[in-house]
């Protein structure tokens, strides 16, 4: 693993860019795609004027998971004793592989993620919402969990007085670090389940943005990109041992993400789902008119941005439509 590493270092040292040039370009591109997969979301709520078909699950926990990414990040970047604690466990490769393009994904994933889940309050945004919209109790544990399991190990490394040991064998302030990222994985592990249910149970994607799920797909192929070259470039791939989470929330997201894919282009293709009862009823096999207002698919998520907000297409001298820019 180690030499091929050398031999791709080598080859894209002939190209005239270094590992370093790649791994910042790389980085950049998957914080701008994954957080511009934020925004499809909201857009699509608010032009439906609805949330229904969106798990109230996803954006609560997603809020969970990014202030613990957030801290996480923070800290790895900006806290000298982190950093040294860093360098102790892995002195072959002491530099941390989290970048400041981490940090600045994780800061704006929390305003967008609380963003979305305000939309689930009619007083705020005056939304139609179901009253089966409500976090589920077993997020509701997994909050409490995840909160008890932080504190009784921040209590362990205070008690025991080893917070600021560089001995990896001790309980540390990194590892507290650690156990946030851990949350963040378990949260983006778990976060995704409740909507693959509401999908599925409604038989219909209508109202779940699936371009916020292809660019969230392009940005974990990236992450995983970029942590790969970084630990290449350093010539040892404890570069990824020591940022699991990095490589872990590329490779579950990758996976979920290929899931609501299947469901939306394959598995569920010819349903469309209208609104006329306030909530998800099959009316059709697909085609555009029986579509609801405010499906995606058809529109676009920015099609009330652009101009056009008719229910036709508007078209040039010639008849023919002009061309209109939407996301899938």
């Amino acid at each position: 693993m180690v030499m091929q590493g050398e031999v791709f270092v080598r080859a894209l040292s002939r190209t005239g860019y270094t590992p370093i040039d790649l791994c910042s370009l790389l980085g950049w591109i998957y914080t701008i795609c994954w957080s511009a997969s934020f925004y499809p979301q909201p857009i699509l709520n608010y032009r439906r004027r609805s949330t229904h078909g969106l798990a109230i699950d996803f954006p609560a926990t997603n809020a969970l998971g990014f202030i613990s990414y957030l801290i996480y990040t923070a800290t790895f970047l900006y806290s000298p004793l982190i950093r040294r604690q860093y360098a102790s466990r892995y002195p072959i490769a002491p530099e941390p592989t989290v970048r400041l393009n981490d940090l600045a994904f994780a800061a704006h994933a929390v305003v967008l993620s609380s963003l979305v889940f305000s939309q689930f309050f009619p007083a705020i945004w005056g939304f139609r919402v179901s009253k089966f919209q409500k976090i589920s109790k077993p997020i509701v544990g997994v909050f409490w969990g995840c909160t008890l399991a932080v504190s009784i190990l921040l209590v362990v490394v205070a008690a025991r007085g080893t917070g600021s040991s560089l001995d990896a064998k001790d309980w540390a302030w990194i590892d507290v670090c650690y156990a946030l990222s851990y949350i963040k994985l378990i949260i983006t592990i778990i976060k995704y389940i409740p909507q693959a249910w509401v999908n599925y149970k409604r038989k219909s994607t209508v109202g779940w943005s699936i371009s916020a799920i292809l660019l969230d797909f392009s940005g974990g192929v990236l992450s995983i990109s970029q942590l790969l070259i970084d630990s290449a470039q350093g010539g040892d791939w404890s570069g990824v041992t020591g940022n699991p989470i990095k490589l872990l929330l590329g490779n579950v997201s990758i996976f979920f993400d290929v899931i609501f894919i299947l469901q939306h282009y394959v598995i569920y293709r010819a349903t469309k789902v209208g609104e006329m009862a306030g909530i998800g009823v099959a009316v059709g096999n697909g085609s555009a008119h029986a579509t609801a207002k405010g499906d995606e698919d058809d529109d676009g998520v920015f099609k009330p941005l652009l101009g056009d907000r008719g229910g036709s297409a508007q078209r040039g001298g010639d008849g023919r439509p002009l061309p209109r820019i939407a996301l899938p």
